[in-house]
């Protein structure tokens, strides 16, 4: 796969690098030359040195060509325009851009051309729950432009759905459970899944139905 990565720094050159050595066909764009200088050599990595805010650095960095657009620049402004730029100049497919600050988390959606915005503070509250919170709903990330999200409901030992199976459970059609966690082990969420006690169970459910997939699964 073809993939544009805006940004060099600690975060994206990571990115670049991971990408290639996975076997993608990776652009990475960097307006500080110094920066994208300390890169090391890659195979399947290509340097363009340039502000990927402007199209024809966009052009050079063949943004026509590619399927994924990550903007993973410390700076939200620009990693904004990066976005609107490669969806509605570009009409690059999937377009994901990092938050630095979760402030202005509510920017990053169709409108700006963002497909998934990924913050890395929200990330890292949604990890500290996931570690000290049983019988509660622990959002992970939000997909589809903010209308749906990944959660985990990890189940405690007074949870209604500890000793029934998946199928067990009376669930609404848009309550999706996609995998359960049992003793580090992941299992898809089939019918006959048992669900048992310090479970993690993901679901995808919409914007602001966690509270009925909890009603479920804790009672």
């Amino acid at each position: 796969m073809r993939m544009l990565v805006v940004g060099a720094g600690n975060i994206g050159g990571h990115l670049a690098l991971d990408l290639a050595g996975r076997g993608h066909e990776v652009v990475c764009a960097e307006r500080n030359a110094d920066t994208l200088a300390k890169l090391p050599p890659a195979e399947r990595l290509t340097m363009v040195v340039g502000d990927a805010c402007d199209p024809h650095v966009l052009e050079r960095a063949s943004a026509r060509e590619v399927e994924v657009l990550v903007a993973a620049t410390g700076d939200d402004e620009d990693n904004l325009v990066a976005s609107l730029l490669c969806k509605q100049e570009f009409a690059v497919p999937h377009v994901l851009a990092r938050v630095n600050h979760p402030t202005n988390r509510w920017l990053f959606g169709e409108a700006w051309g963002v497909d998934v915005a990924v913050s890395p503070p929200d990330l890292l509250t949604a990890l500290v729950e996931e570690e000290v919170t049983a019988g509660d709903v622990v959002g992970l990330m939000p997909l589809e432009h903010g209308s749906v999200e990944l959660v985990e409901v990890r189940l405690d030992g007074l949870s209604h759905a500890v000793g029934l199976r998946v199928s067990d459970l009376d669930l609404p059609a848009d309550l999706v459970l996609l995998a359960v966690v049992h003793e580090g082990h992941v299992k898809p969420a089939r019918g006959a899944t048992p669900l048992d006690e310090g479970d993690a169970v993901l679901a995808l459910v919409p914007i602001g139905r966690g509270d009925e997939l909890r009603h479920h699964l804790i009672g």
